[in-house]
């Protein structure tokens, strides 16, 4: 099977991603939609009281609203960031469906996707800080320890972009041999 071009696997990945990214929009729109509900709730529990009924339980979800729509919140902003690799990642894949793998343009798209996926790992860093210091006691699932895999994988994209800075200025230079 081919790598490159219409009908190869470039193409097939760039369908999934296309799945991806779609899915993705969904998963954001739920998650700030269920953060505002949340907030709603919290400032006007008689509202949730009406639909079902009140127990110790959904007075203690009441009573953490906020910081529950503030979770929400935080995961639709770490999704976003995904979903912009997800998009760069779509675009790049044109080219290579396109059978142009070292379009000018892939450089800065990998660049891009090696600072946001870096962000993405600083930003974990942070909320898990801001977490212990707003529930100190709690148990957190993000964990604030430095994730080596990650900033592995930052690196390997940065060397990939100016493997592709290079493919790209040899094919320029090929380009302008007669």
């Amino acid at each position: 099977m081919r790598a490159l071009g219409p009908g190869s696997v470039s193409s097939f990945l760039k369908t999934i991603l296309d799945v991806v990214y779609y899915a993705l929009w969904v998963l954001i729109g739920a998650a700030l939609t269920f953060a505002l509900v949340t907030l709603l709730f919290s400032f006007n529990p008689g509202l949730l009281a009406s639909w079902i009924p009140f127990s110790e339980r959904i007075a203690r979800v009441v009573e953490r609203g906020p910081a529950f729509a503030t979770v929400l919140v935080a995961g639709a902003a770490y999704m976003g960031g995904v979903l912009a690799i997800v998009d760069i990642l779509r675009r790049i894949f044109v080219t290579l469906t396109a059978g142009d793998p070292f379009h000018p343009e892939n450089v800065r798209r990998l660049r891009t996707v090696g600072v946001i996926f870096g962000g993405l790992e600083v930003g974990r860093f942070l909320v898990a800080a801001i977490m212990k210091l707003v529930a100190p006691g709690e148990i957190h699932t993000i964990e604030g320890s430095l994730n080596l895999t990650t900033w592995f994988a930052v690196l390997v994209i940065f060397v990939l972009a100016e493997v592709f800075r290079e493919g790209a200025r040899l094919r320029n230079e090929a380009e302008l041999t007669i």
